[in-house]
């Protein structure tokens, strides 16, 4: 194991990996499907693999705005159109599914998520991918917080799982799916728990936000860039790692200028801050996705507005 340090602007972060096994990774994952493509996260995914030199496919249901590179209109939750989209990749980005609670009658978002997500995972076993990265989602930890209370903060991924809806049962249910084909197949499945992704139309809307904390409370104020998360996703490729873990995947900060324990003081006032927290620093913690998969946040919305 050696230390190798590089340069994701602006800050510089030491991975420790098996420069061996990264290496033959690097020469042998070349073609990268992304499910979903044409989403939110998905655009930014498919830029930030093409920018490093990967040949992608788009497989979604819907036609991207701008085609980038091949797409197939594809139902995921038909498996053999899965086997079929997925032959001949290396590895399948999974960011396909109904992206929250409320959008479908309960029963159809339990459908279309739970057999998309049992369906790709199936066939990279099938057809034998080398990596798995898909996307799971914060609010398996609890959040809207209506129910249960975060332990503490800034939240760790050791906090117990919370789902209070149908949809985030889903990302649960593929989380326990993930391990069980990682011990079938021994592929790498990496869950990235993605709180709110926003585009940089998005940011307009903070200063809505500023003088109300209870706005925000609902996530501990917590959001994404969607080049963050294409970000996420490619270190999700390129990280040395073995078994099926998740990671959350947030900004470095808030979503407020509003000092963090006042933050928690007038909306979480039982929940402990741990000392040492930065006053704007975010309060999903992001340690494990820095640590293990060489994770770094390069947007803040206080540069967009």
């Amino acid at each position: 194991m050696i230390a190798t340090y590089f340069r994701i602007a602006p800050e510089v972060v030491a991975v420790t990996l098996d420069l061996t096994d990264f290496l033959l990774q690097k020469q042998v994952m070349k073609k990268i499907v992304v499910t979903g493509g044409s989403g939110k996260a998905g655009r930014a995914t498919v830029r930030v693999l093409l920018e490093r030199g990967y040949e992608v496919v788009n497989a979604d249901w819907n036609a991207p705005v701008e085609r980038t590179c091949r797409f197939y209109k594809t139902d995921l939750t038909d498996l053999g159109q899965t086997v079929d989209v997925l032959a001949g990749a290396d590895a399948v980005v999974h960011l396909a599914a109904i992206p929250a609670p409320g959008l479908l009658p309960d029963s159809e978002t339990y459908r279309i998520n739970s057999q998309s997500t049992y369906n790709v995972f199936s066939a990279a076993m099938k057809l034998g991918l080398k990596r798995v990265v898909w996307a799971s989602s914060e609010t398996c930890l609890g959040i809207p917080f209506e129910k249960e209370q975060p332990k503490y903060a800034p939240l760790e991924e050791t906090q117990p799982l919370y789902p209070e809806f149908v949809y985030t049962l889903t990302k649960v249910l593929g989380e326990e799916m993930a391990r069980q084909f990682n011990r079938w197949s021994g592929i790498p499945f990496v869950g990235l728990r993605f709180t709110n992704i926003m585009e940089e139309a998005d940011y307009a809307r903070f200063e809505e936000w500023q003088e109300n904390p209870k706005a925000r409370r609902w996530n501990l104020w917590g959001y994404v860039d969607a080049r963050d998360v294409g970000l996420a996703c490619l270190c999700g490729l390129e990280a040395a790692f073995s078994g099926a873990d998740y990671f959350i995947i947030a900004a470095k900060d808030t979503v407020m200028r509003m000092d963090n324990r006042q933050l928690m003081a007038a909306e979480y006032p039982g929940v402990e801050l741990k000392a040492g927290t930065g006053s704007n620093e975010t309060l999903l913690s992001i340690e494990k996705a820095r640590r293990v998969l060489g994770y770094e946040p390069q947007y803040s919305w206080k540069a967009m507005v």
